[in-house]
């Protein structure tokens, strides 16, 4: 296995031109998951205020067929909608933080649900306006129990209201809601105190591994609750995150246990690029493609 992910990656940027018939089919799979494969456009965050229309296809060009926002750049709905469609590109969720979901939710609804969108993701949790401020500069180490509960409680209101206008809710993790506080993991918190039929999760397996766990008990243990997944890979388990295969993480495991969760999508989220972006997106496409 570790083997020909190495021999993969010395070989994956040679080979695109040679796997373009597969990379342009609509038949690319998440094999494993049988499920279309999916990009966080957090991945292309810096191309796509220059060219949002175009990065869109390229996206599209390099084999993925469902996508996640993490913003639209000021683009109307229609703008966003005529460039997924341009781009044979299938917006299913889109992420927003606790901020905004606090701020303007009735307005991301709306214009979410012209676009379809399947599911609204909170990327990152909030903290009680009634408490004093956290003098701390790494905001999300600094939670308490109390603020993953109160977080819990929040993501309860704000699933209720999703809900109601036809979408799921979800929220995304990142390191520290699998960094233990008081003996107890600030995630299976936010499981406990939160309803199933309003809030679900989408599990970043790599950010659950640079924390030091292991996705696979998790998903066998709340095979409900995980409806997402974001794939990413790191060499000896750090950041920076490198191209799918290029580092230590091993998906063969995770991608067994997930056959038996309630996974809807899976979005390859690369992070950063020792390169041009669109050529580690297009190592990651193979990769996934060729995942057995």
């Amino acid at each position: 296995m570790k083997q020909s992910r190495r021999d993969f990656v010395k070989t994956g940027a040679a080979s695109l031109v040679g796997a373009s018939a597969l990379l342009h089919s609509n038949k690319l799979f998440a094999k494993n998951l049988n499920l279309p494969l999916g990009l966080q456009l957090y991945s292309v965050r810096d191309l796509l205020p220059k060219d949002y229309a175009g990065t869109l296809k390229d996206v599209g060009g390099v084999g993925y067929r469902e996508v996640e926002s993490a913003g639209y750049f000021n683009h109307s709905a229609a703008e966003v909608k005529q460039a997924m469609d341009a781009a044979n590109l299938k917006l299913v969720s889109a992420h927003y933080s606790s901020n905004d979901l606090h701020t303007k939710l009735d307005e991301v609804i709306e214009f979410n649900h012209k676009l379809g969108v399947g599911h609204l993701i909170c990327s990152f949790p909030g903290k009680d306006p009634s408490k004093p401020k956290s003098t701390s500069s790494d905001l999300a180490h600094s939670f308490t129990q109390d603020d993953w509960k109160w977080n819990a409680d929040q993501f309860n209101q704000i699933g209720e209201k999703v809900k109601a206008a036809g979408m799921g809710f979800a929220y995304h993790n990142h390191v520290a809601e699998f960094t233990a506080i008081d003996g107890a993991l600030p995630w299976e918190v936010l499981e406990k105190n939160t309803d199933p039929a309003k809030v679900s999760f989408e599990m970043d397996c790599g950010w659950v591994i640079v924390a030091g766990q292991n996705p696979v008990p998790f998903l066998k243990k709340y095979p409900r609750r995980i409806v997402m997944l974001h794939i990413k890979d790191f060499k000896a388990m750090k950041p920076p995150s490198v191209a799918l295969g290029a580092g230590d993480v091993d998906y063969k495991p995770i991608f067994a246990a997930a056959k038996h969760a309630r996974i809807r999508h899976v979005f390859v989220e690369q992070e950063e690029s020792v390169g041009p972006m669109l050529d580690a997106l297009a190592i990651d496409a193979k990769y996934m493609a060729q995942f057995k």
